[in-house]
């Protein structure tokens, strides 16, 4: 199954990512699951090994003041990078051959939650990066969270 058919197509009239030579660029990705269209905001609505991945983050601390706080910013920047990975590897590519990211966030606040999920998916060397605040996404103000890509994939000869 292709990454665009598990993580459902996209919300409106546009390629969820186009190859253009040796580039992949990809589209902003919002934390919707596709099943439900809804927004993500649970941690129980992640995979359990992304659960955790997380909690070594200290992250998903069972405590529901904190867990209530936090999880959207964070299960929304999990899922979000975790799809960006999967369209790079129906590419034939992965996490470290995004060149570039974009990253929109309704509030910077979410920056610092963001910014430690991303760790995981870019341990050694991150991408070129840009961070910006905007007043809203599609689908609604549930969604905090949108990254698009850019993915250096060299056809192979």
């Amino acid at each position: 199954m292709s990454a665009t058919a598990a993580a459902g197509r996209p919300m409106a009239h546009y390629a969820a990512a186009r190859r253009a030579g040796d580039f992949v660029f990809v589209s902003g990705v919002v934390a919707v699951d596709p099943v439900r269209q809804a927004v993500l905001q649970r941690y129980d609505e992640l995979p359990a090994e992304a659960v955790a991945a997380l909690t070594t983050l200290g992250y998903c601390t069972g405590q529901m003041s904190v867990d209530l706080y936090e999880a959207p910013a964070v299960v929304q920047s999990w899922f979000v990078l975790d799809r960006i990975r999967a369209i790079a590897r129906e590419h034939g590519g992965d996490m470290q051959d995004a060149i570039k990211l974009v990253q929109y966030f309704r509030d910077l606040r979410h920056y610092p939650f963001y910014n430690r999920v991303r760790g995981l998916f870019y341990p050694g060397e991150p991408p070129a990066s840009t961070v910006v605040e905007v007043s809203r996404f599609m689908p609604g103000d549930g969604a905090l969270i949108e990254v698009e890509a850019t993915l250096h994939l060299p056809r192979k000869a």
